[in-house]
């Protein structure tokens, strides 16, 4: 066995598990069967098993032993998502329902809202001096009972404050913010966005129920309307270990 015994082993493993053959749920074996059938000592076994808790393939609860994580995958489609936002609402919906297939009954949204004065990175994101009257506010979307992503999206006191917007029982809202910022005649026509990726913070790893050693992707999202920035989102946080992150490009024709 060439290399480390341990990382021989959760090679194995971890092919059986993105596989199909260990499906999510399975409990593996235990750790002395596991030393058995590869000829080690449990140590090594232990070490094989914590590499495959920090790609988030594995976790322990308890006396329940040692399971396959359930990663259902989620393809967010960055170009084209906000789409569902602009869409008639006779349905409600939004981005975040059609990222994950799921109807608006299966949607969960967990709200927090305060009035903050900005500081110098939400004043420069939004193109305003520091101390701008700001609403954050913070979100945990769930999808069918399952914490998916993370966010603090704040909007300008000046356009919301007042507003049925900015109460925070109104949420749900169908459109989502593009929907909230329509209704008091504020049409977003340009979102810009940039992808980061890192280590989740205690509370996001806790929050979203990542795996240890599974990064996140932190979002900071700037919504405009005819040049003005109406909406900073800073973070949206996104599992990395079950989000696939796409882009359509549309390339002009060649000169001449």
């Amino acid at each position: 066995m060439s290399g480390h015994a341990y990382e021989h082993i959760a090679a194995e493993l971890r092919g059986a598990i993105l596989d199909g053959e260990l499906a999510p749920g399975t409990r593996l074996p235990r750790h002395a069967d596991l030393a058995a059938r590869y000829g080690v000592s449990e140590i090594v076994v232990r070490q094989a098993i914590d590499a495959l808790k920090n790609a988030g393939l594995v976790e322990t609860r308890g006396r329940g032993g040692t399971r396959v994580r359930d990663r259902p995958p989620v393809r967010r489609v960055s170009s084209r998502r906000y789409l569902a936002d602009l869409g008639s609402q006779a349905t409600p919906r939004t981005s975040f329902t059609d990222d994950h297939a799921i109807t608006w009954s299966q949607y969960r949204l967990d709200t927090a809202y305060r009035w903050i004065e900005a500081d110098e990175r939400l004043a420069g994101l939004f193109e305003v001096p520091p101390g701008t009257r700001i609403l954050e506010r913070h979100f945990v979307f769930y999808a069918a009972g399952r914490p998916a992503q993370m966010s603090r999206p704040c909007l300008l006191a000046a356009d919301v404050e007042g507003t049925p917007v900015a109460d925070p029982g109104n949420e749900p809202w169908p459109g989502g913010t593009i929907g909230q910022l329509r209704s008091l005649g504020i049409e977003v026509d340009e979102i810009a966005e940039s992808v980061a990726t890192r280590m989740p913070t205690p509370e996001e790893a806790r929050t979203l129920n990542l795996g240890t050693g599974v990064p996140v992707f932190a979002v900071t999202r700037r919504m405009l309307a005819a040049g003005r920035v109406v909406e900073v989102a800073d973070p949206i946080v996104i599992p990395g270990d079950r989000t696939v992150l796409d882009y359509d490009i549309v390339l002009p024709p060649s000169p001449g």
